[in-house]
């Protein structure tokens, strides 16, 4: 939320810094996130007088102007504007200032041959408005030669973070009521004029879903005249980041904005018969004020008359009865609306507004009558008009809360003594109505403090204001010894997992769990249902992710369209599912994206090398052998997904069923979809897959014992099928007997003249590990037979 210093002291007297109030305003909870001071912006530009106007020699539509700026000789300044004439003040840009709208620096230059020495500026240009049909005409009493920064009172303006629980501050009024309390200055609640108007309200005023809209308040202002609203209101409200639209608008936007009371206007000319709160009617549609048509079931509230819905209740008016420039009698309308049922209708939609905001959050019941006769007296002095008496449907929620509290209970709760007077001091600046002759005292909590529920709610507001910072930091009690370790087999794991991909070269990636709808359907496995939230971040961002792989794709086509040269990416999160009853599913994964260059061109190879399927593979196993999976008992299987290429993918099985990661090169459809360029590849570990091991969690290491007697190489070349995988043969070779063989591993293949066709030679080097004695001849022969054995059974055979 953003607001003026100028705004801010229309509510509190105060003579504290712009620092100072920073500074309370994170002190009670309200976090400052900026601030900005448009007098930087508005550097350069001061008040001119224009002394002569004549006619460019070369141009129809540009006048040659003399320039009086209060300092020195006149100066020359070319403009177009059609409005620019002799004796007029305006606003002149000098050369070296800023155009805030463009960020165009000015500088003496020659336009059409005649030198130009700045630039007479439009309320466009120096983002002051919409309006840029000539330049700023300023009143005949503007000051020549002054800033207009200050001529113009370019006060500073916060922008403040407000807490979901906070919905009282979400106007000015209500943070100034906060720094008061804080002892920043005085509190000056906003003025409300006693207006009884004139005659019964000739429209008729109606709930009909009391449930959803309690109380629905109305009058009629005939004779007004839309305009452009005043320069201090249009000022306040460029400040807080909203764009003057109209006089009427704008009064209803600065009542929310001051106020934290959304309100409508109506073009009277424009409804037909009574105007009722009502259920909307399945099928019924209404064009909103954005220009988008939305389509409304009967679960939502609107505000319609005899002729069909004219506004989304509580979120948005109808493009149809807004008022416009032509205007003259007008509808205010101000209701209290039930905050869940304006959430609902809200996330249907899709649909986020000022006002849906403020009524979600829970606006001040008590306010409608007060808010009323703010809006009425603020149109009536902007626009004029005659206004009706008021008409009133239903009643607002008007039993406040009543707590029991012990001025002890701060100090148990808080972690400060306070005294009992300055508690009561504080609840009292805050609203509360405290009752200190009962004991425990009696506290009322104001109508629009929806977020005081009970004592603890009180000590909170109590030690916020008395300030947080004075609360003394104690340390927790820690009982002697070591402590116990609190991470849980699956946070080791992971720990360990983060520390050996980042040992490996890789870099981890923090991304989105959310994905765009296409890129998780191409992720998604067949028949599997997407987690698509109802009330996603945006749009593009709204189904859950199905897997790891393509948030990292992205980021490695970041790094690409950056021009960096290759991305090793790593990230360990969770992947979302939906089960067939509905329930929720998330599942702990590792997943890495390696693409570009695996390795910079260099003279002896004279091109870069990318990465290949082996990559991807080398990976895997030695992430999972540090999550503690069994490497050498894995399968290598195909069916990595449709995602990855048939031919350069994998899975790493447990068995034929437990799969514990998959790799390879992704597929070209992938990587055209999410445009980057391959060859890329990628791993997915699923650790939950991963079997625990049993007697594990302890951080001791066993104490290494080499063996007593040296070790034993044989070498078996063997014909193979072609097709056969080099793993099943390693795997075989090795259980041929578990005892004796520690390791095996291929040294050599070979395919070509002497090999038949279909059959391919791939050689074995095979560690033999004697135990307490040495291996005799016939006992390595009969090993050598079992190796042989084994691999026969594979079709393989042993080459002569």
């Amino acid at each position: 939320m953003k607001f003026s210093l100028e705004w801010l002291k229309h509510f509190l007297d105060t003579d504290a810094s712009v620092a100072q109030i920073a500074a309370a305003l994170n002190a009670v909870g309200h976090e400052v996130e900026g601030i900005e001071d448009p007098a930087e912006r508005l550097e350069g530009f001061r008040i001119a007088k224009v002394l002569t106007a004549e006619k460019h020699p070369d141009a129809d539509k540009l006048q040659v102007l003399s320039v009086d700026t209060g300092e020195g000789d006149p100066l020359q300044v070319v403009c177009g504007a059609p409005n620019a004439r002799a004796g007029m003040k305006g606003v002149l840009g000098l050369p070296g200032a800023v155009v805030p709208a463009n960020g165009m620096e000015l500088r003496k230059s020659a336009i059409r041959g005649v030198e130009s020495n700045g630039m007479m500026c439009s309320v466009r240009e120096l983002e002051l408005g919409d309006e840029h049909d000539g330049i700023i005409e300023l009143p005949d009493d503007a000051p020549v030669g002054k800033t207009f920064a200050e001529y113009h009172d370019a006060s500073p303006v916060f922008d403040v973070a407000i807490t979901p629980n906070r919905p009282d501050c979400m106007g000015v009024m209500g943070i100034a009521r906060d720094l008061a309390a804080a002892g920043l200055g005085t509190f000056k609640p906003a003025e409300v004029p006693a207006i009884d108007g004139e005659g019964a309200c000739p429209v008729e005023i109606r709930t009909d879903d009391p449930a959803a809209c309690p109380a629905f308040y109305g009058r009629v202002i005939t004779g007004v005249t839309n305009g452009s609203s005043p320069d201090w209101m249009q000022r306040r409200l460029i400040a807080a980041g909203q764009r003057p639209i109209s006089a009427l608008v704008d009064c209803t936007n600065y009542l929310m904005l001051a106020c934290g009371r959304p309100a409508h206007v109506y073009d009277l000319a424009r409804l037909s018969g009574a105007v009722v709160a009502r259920r909307a009617r399945n099928g019924e549609t209404v064009e909103a004020l954005n220009e988008k048509t939305y389509a409304l079931d009967d679960t939502m509230t609107v505000i319609a008359d005899d002729q069909g819905v004219h506004d989304i209740a509580g979120i948005m008016g109808g493009q149809h009865s807004g008022a416009s420039d032509t205007t003259t009698d007008v509808l205010l309308e101000i209701a209290y609306f039930d905050p869940e049922r304006i959430g609902v209708t809200g996330r249907k939609l899709g649909l986020a507004s000022d006002a849906r905001t403020r009524f979600e959050r829970g606006v001040d019941p008590a306010f409608l009558d007060d808010g009323l006769a703010l809006l009425t007296d603020l149109i009536v002095q902007t626009c004029g008009g005659t206004p009706s008496a008021i008409s009133r449907a239903g009643t607002p929620p008007g039993e406040p809360k009543h707590i029991s509290f012990d001025p002890a209970l701060t100090a148990r709760l808080g972690g400060i003594e306070i005294a009992e007077g300055e508690q009561e001091k504080i609840l009292t600046a805050l609203d509360f109505a405290v009752d200190t002759t009962q004991s425990p005292w009696l506290v009322t909590a104001p109508l629009r403090r929806h977020d005081i529920e009970g004592p603890a709610d009180l000590v909170e507001e109590i030690v916020r204001i008395h300030g947080l910072d004075k609360v003394e930091s104690v340390a927790l009690d820690r009982a002697d010894g070591v402590a116990r370790p609190t991470a849980s087999p699956d946070q080791i794991v992971e720990r360990k997992l983060r520390r050996a991909a980042a040992a490996y070269g890789l870099n981890e990636a923090v991304t989105w769990s959310f994905l765009p709808p296409a890129d998780a359907e191409h992720f998604a496995e067949e028949g599997q249902e997407l987690w698509v939230l109802e009330n996603p971040i945006s749009e593009d961002m709204k189904a859950m992710r199905p897997s790891m792989i393509p948030s990292l794709l992205s980021a490695a086509k970041r790094n690409a369209d950056r021009g960096a040269a290759g991305s090793r990416l790593f990230e360990i999160g969770r992947r979302y599912f939906r089960n067939a009853d509905g329930s929720s599913n998330e599942k702990p994964t590792l997943g890495v994206v390696m693409a570009g260059e695996k390795a910079q061109r260099s003279w002896a190879s004279g091109k870069s090398a990318g990465f290949d399927a082996f990559d991807a593979k080398a990976a895997a196993e030695a992430l999972l052998a540090e999550a503690g999976a069994p490497v050498d008992k894995l399968m290598v299987m195909g069916e990595a997904g449709a995602q990855f290429h048939p031919g350069q993918s994998a899975t790493l099985r447990l068995g034929p069923k437990n799969v514990l990661a998959r790799f390879g090169a992704l597929h070209p459809n992938t990587l055209k979809a999410f445009d980057i360029d391959g060859p890329v590849v990628a791993v997915e570990l699923f650790l939950d897959a991963i079997p625990v091991k049993k007697g594990g969690g302890s951080f001791a290491r066993a104490s290494y014992a080499p063996p007593a007697l040296q070790s034993v190489m044989r070498d078996f070349a063997f014909l193979v099928p072609a097709d056969l995988p080099a793993g099943d043969l390693l795997r075989a070779v090795k259980g041929a007997d578990k005892a004796s063989i520690v390791e095996a591993r291929i040294f050599d293949v070979f395919a070509g003249q002497g090999v038949p066709d279909g059959k391919t030679s791939v050689a074995v080097e095979v560690t033999l590990q004697p135990g307490e004695k040495s291996f005799k001849d016939d006992e390595l022969k009969a090993i050598s037979e079992k190796i042989v054995a084994s691999a026969t059974k594979l079709g393989a055979e042993l080459r002569g």
